[in-house]
């Protein structure tokens, strides 16, 4: 091909792609719309019970047979081997194949709590106080036996990196009810008590995957500006920086013009968000005029940027101004040794913060539209692992079953829902994959997650993916 040939040809692309490509530019203008909320989708598919979630994320995997499902038989069955009817032959990790899978039963005294008597551990005694709100689902499931395909399963409907995360597909189906806030944001802790065996976390987590890459998730920093290059340059002020958004954009606009990439529309929408953020953003972070009362409420680390009890602060204030998903990470959850030590310091991190969160929510009216989901990768084994006494022990992953709870938004409260076995090793009634959690989630939000699609690769793609999932209506009120 020549060189007239080659440029007649771009040129015909580029034509091609202006014409075909100006209706998703259009899509990608509507965040620059005030409480637009026709991205992706369209909207609902029908009445919601929530307007927003705070999906508690603990990275690492909690042991649900120490804090939520109450086994008090294992007590006499300390370091007898499990049985091979109970393992039915079941993969296991590296770390414990060929082993002995001596069975420790948890240190921790478990009480019932509140009116509807849910069982709950001793270390979580402020989160007790809300027995009530939660409903906890003890027959979660995963095929996942790993931390990262295990987080990024439940970040984002599939083992394999790449896909879009729960709040991306959102944020793509719902749209966004604020102008001057990102719709999808990210808050890891910066510090945690149990410092053994903590895996990273992957800003894939919070992507977007093949969606387009306005619905990622924001990462909120923990020094510096909350969002990386929030502030203006020294010698810049916000007309400055205004004028150079200005000139940007009609640079961007005629780039579209010849090509027609959405993605463009997408980098100015940006841009116009990041300006307005400039503003919102430090509003929304600064927590001075917060009363003392509320502060106490969420324990003394609320003082400390970057810990769990500011992030569970802020996500009350991302509630307030109707962030759509608010994700929170706290690692240091993977116990393979000393547990009960590692575990005392985790609850203490979570347990008066969580608790704090739940009631500041309900004393506002909100958590009536909040629906809060708490939870990790996958559970824990009830056989120990390391030094096994009645006082130390650990345990290793576990996807066959383990625990989350969830309160808000629709959520039947003060039940526990599914089964495990009398060894918390297989389920045995209703059984809840991650699958099930997402398109539940879904729905409280009024969407159908079997219609919640983006076609790529030939695939009408879902957060739940090609497996059969189903909507766990048995606990929504």
């Amino acid at each position: 091909m020549n060189s007239k040939q080659q440029l007649d040809t771009l040129q015909s692309r580029r034509k091609f792609l202006t014409n075909s490509g100006m209706g998703l530019g259009t899509a990608a203008l509507t965040s620059l719309v005030p409480n637009l909320s026709m991205a992706g989708t369209g909207g609902p598919h029908f009445a919601p019970k929530a307007k927003r979630v705070i999906f508690l994320f603990m990275a690492g995997a909690p042991s649900q047979v120490d804090l939520f499902d109450y086994k008090p038989n294992l007590t006499k069955l300390f370091k007898k081997e499990l049985p091979e009817s109970i393992r039915g032959g079941q993969r296991v990790t590296a770390m414990t194949k060929g082993k002995e899978k001596l069975i420790a039963p948890t240190k921790f005294k478990f009480a019932q709590q509140g009116e509807s008597g849910v069982w709950m551990s001793e270390l979580l005694p402020n989160l007790s106080k809300h027995a009530d709100k939660l409903c906890l689902v003890h027959s979660m499931n995963t095929d996942a036996i790993n931390h990262d395909p295990g987080k990024t399963s439940f970040c984002t409907g599939s083992e394999i990196p790449g896909k879009p995360s729960m709040g991306a597909w959102l944020s793509y189906g719902l749209g966004s009810i604020n102008k001057d806030l990102p719709n999808y944001v990210v808050m890891p802790s910066a510090f945690w008590s149990g410092r053994v065996n903590v895996q990273a976390l992957y800003s894939r987590l919070w992507g977007s995957g093949f969606l387009p890459s306005k619905h990622q998730g924001t990462s909120f920093q923990t020094t510096g500006d909350p969002v990386l290059f929030l502030s203006n340059p020294k010698g810049i002020d916000s007309r400055v920086r205004r004028r150079m958004l200005d000139t940007l954009a009609d640079l961007n606009q005629k780039h579209y013009s010849e090509i027609g990439d959405p993605e463009i529309q997408t980098t100015i929408a940006q841009q116009e968000m990041a300006f307005r953020m400039q503003s919102s953003v430090p509003e929304l972070t600064d927590i001075s005029k917060e009363s003392a009362e509320t502060l106490a409420m969420y324990g003394p680390d609320v003082e400390k940027p970057g810990s769990y009890a500011r992030n569970c602060l802020l996500a009350r204030r991302m509630a307030e101004r109707d962030v759509r998903f608010i994700q929170l990470f706290h690692r240091g959850w993977d116990h393979h040794t000393r547990l009960p030590d590692n575990m005392k310091g985790q609850c203490r991190d979570v347990d008066q913060p969580t608790a704090a969160l739940l009631q500041d929510l309900e004393q506002r009216g909100l958590l009536k539209d909040t629906l809060i989901v708490f939870g990790g990768e996958f559970g824990r084994t009830v056989y120990g692992q390391g030094q096994l006494t009645l006082d130390n022990y650990g345990r290793d992953h576990h996807p066959r079953c383990f625990t989350a709870w969830l309160a808000g938004g629709g959520i039947k409260g003060g039940i526990h829902y599914g089964k495990t076995d009398d060894f918390c090793y297989n389920v045995v009634e209703d059984p809840v994959h991650v699958r099930d959690l997402h398109a539940t989630m879904l729905h409280l939000l009024g969407m159908d997650h079997s219609k919640l699609t983006f076609q790529f690769q030939g695939l009408d793609q879902k957060l739940t993916g090609v497996e059969p999932s189903r909507v766990v209506k048995e606990i929504i009120g």
